[in-house]
């Protein structure tokens, strides 16, 4: 009996499967609003025990790229329900990831009255496509203010609020890839000099705010976190004391009791490798659900499930390109590859017409 196949379980709720869908941007939300085009993608997918959502913004300031979603107004709400009520009619379950973008972000891709923040005015190496005018340098964002912070952990509490009310199972709070909730852990891109700049203690508070006031909205069993400890995505480099901060990370997680970490590994994309100890120490410090990711195929995932170093296993590019990629798996059928110059343009095209096998 397989266990990747097998049913299991996320907090209360039931998975048909150990498989996750992990969160991959597409930049299909004309007008940052979920639409019909996306519930047919994500209900094509819908054969995995979890899917988690694309990137969604809280904030009209999260907004950094081109046709990303949000989940601040009726409209979202509205549109995410059409999505949810796709994918449970398949069978799966579907957590939203939130995502503020923070300084990985451009004026262009933002709503009039937005703002670009971070924890400090510091810009991001890199460029920012924008549909307006192409690629175009990072700006200086505007360091948040006291006032910003609190104003943003409620917009993250709004946005849980929201997912809950549009049949959602949960929120993955995108602590990962350089985006806003790192950008506070990570000493390059947080220099501030208050409460929340400093030492891992300060560094982190941010995040661990979030989640406090997100867990006090809608319940531990439905919060979740991503992390990407070794991960240099969106001007991130390692540091000496790294190890030592997201052990710190992993042991004030799971004090909160949140439902599931999610570790990000992009090492098989030709980032840096995180090291075995670091997997090997959430898993013995954290006593909720580990989600791994990061390279799996059907074989890698059973037999990292059967040694016991994760609960569930979260795959990208695979499922992007094979709707069908659990019964492809079981039978040992051959893959879709994905088309990557499809991966973040508008409408249908590389997006939901990856052919599935034929019945």
């Amino acid at each position: 009996m397989s266990l990747l196949f097998s049913e299991t379980t996320l907090g209360p709720l039931k998975l048909q499967n150990h498989l996750v869908m992990s969160p991959l941007t597409r930049n299909r939300a004309t007008g940052n609003v979920p639409n019909a085009l996306m519930a047919e993608y994500y209900a094509q997918r819908a054969t995995v025990g979890l899917i988690i959502t694309e990137g969604t913004s809280p904030s009209p300031n999260g907004l950094g790229y081109p046709r990303i979603p949000g989940a601040f107004s009726p409209e979202q709400t509205a549109g995410w329900k059409i999505v949810a009520d796709a994918v449970h009619a398949k069978g799966a379950k579907i957590f939203m990831q939130l995502m503020h973008c923070g300084r990985i972000a451009h004026p262009l891709n933002l709503p009039a009255g937005a703002h670009m923040l971070a924890p400090s005015a510091v810009p991001a190496a890199g460029e920012m496509y924008t549909d307006a005018e192409g690629l175009k340098p990072h700006p200086v964002p505007q360091a948040m203010t006291q006032a910003d912070i609190k104003a943003t952990i409620e917009e993250y509490v709004t946005a849980a609020r929201n997912a809950i009310a549009a049949g959602l199972d949960g929120v993955e709070l995108h602590g990962a890839n350089g985006y806003l909730l790192e950008q506070f852990i990570r000493p390059n891109s947080n220099q501030r000099t208050d409460a929340y700049g400093g030492s891992i203690e300060n560094r982190a508070r941010f995040v661990l705010e979030v989640v406090d006031a997100t867990i006090a909205a809608i319940g531990k069993d439905r919060v979740g976190i991503r992390l990407s400890p070794y991960g240099v995505f969106n001007d991130m480099p390692i540091y000496e004391a790294m190890e030592a901060d997201y052990t710190y990370l992993a042991q004030q997680l799971n004090e909160r009791g949140l439902v599931y970490v999610h570790l990000v590994d992009h090492s098989p994309m030709g980032a840096p490798a995180v090291p075995d100890a670091i997997k090997t120490m959430f898993r013995k410090t954290f006593k909720r659900t580990l989600i791994l990711s990061g390279g799996y195929d059907a074989g890698r995932a059973e037999s990292d499930l059967a040694a016991g170093k994760c609960d569930l296993v979260a795959v990208g590019r695979p499922i992007l390109a094979n709707p069908d990629l659990v019964a492809r798996w079981k039978s040992g059928s051959a893959l879709n590859q994905p088309d990557m110059t499809t991966f973040y343009t508008p409408g249908p095209t590389g997006y939901t017409d990856y052919a599935a096998l034929s019945a």
